[in-house]
């Protein structure tokens, strides 16, 4: 099924999922895992809540009461979405969004627990950390099929000032 595309948008508007039920539990029960981290600001959500002013701790301490709880809102909403709408074989554009920015999160705290650099990592299938790899991999590349079927739906020629 890897040569398939999972996403493809409908003349409606819409966009339909082609998922394997593995696939569907996967995405169903990982923003659960991803809640339960950023619920208690686990250190694997860092990367979630970055830094606004490295060389001022003060400035970066207002910038955070500012918008920190809405940045966790944010990333609780699109965890809810995928959590909620795995199952479903048609989305809107604003439930795909929100997909996207779920598989952002979970990819975010995975890669955070896993230590992901920028080089892929080749590791043997004893290594404890396949499976966990594996799952990122998944996600990245569900998150750029996601961008591609985005993308291609965008209206083509002319630029954004007009034609």
């Amino acid at each position: 099924m890897i040569g398939i595309r999972r996403f493809r948008r409908t003349r409606d508007g819409k966009f339909r999922i082609r998922l394997q039920a593995p696939e569907r539990e996967l995405l169903r029960s990982l923003p659960d895992q991803a809640r339960g981290l950023l619920d208690t600001r686990d250190s694997s959500t860092f990367r979630l809540f970055p830094v606004a002013y490295a060389g001022d701790p003060e400035a970066d301490a207002d910038y955070r009461s500012l918008v920190g709880n809405e940045l966790l809102r944010h990333h609780a909403s699109a965890l809810e979405t995928l959590a909620t709408t795995s199952d479903a074989v048609e989305l809107s554009e604003e439930e795909l969004q929100q997909w996207l920015a779920a598989l952002e999160v979970l990819r975010l705290v995975l890669g955070t627990q896993l230590d992901v650099g920028e080089e892929p990592e080749h590791v043997a299938r004893d290594d404890p950390r396949a499976p966990r790899l594996a799952v990122y991999r998944y996600l990245s590349w569900l998150q750029g099929e996601i961008v591609d079927t985005l993308a291609a739906a965008l209206p083509s020629g002319g630029s954004p000032e007009g034609p």
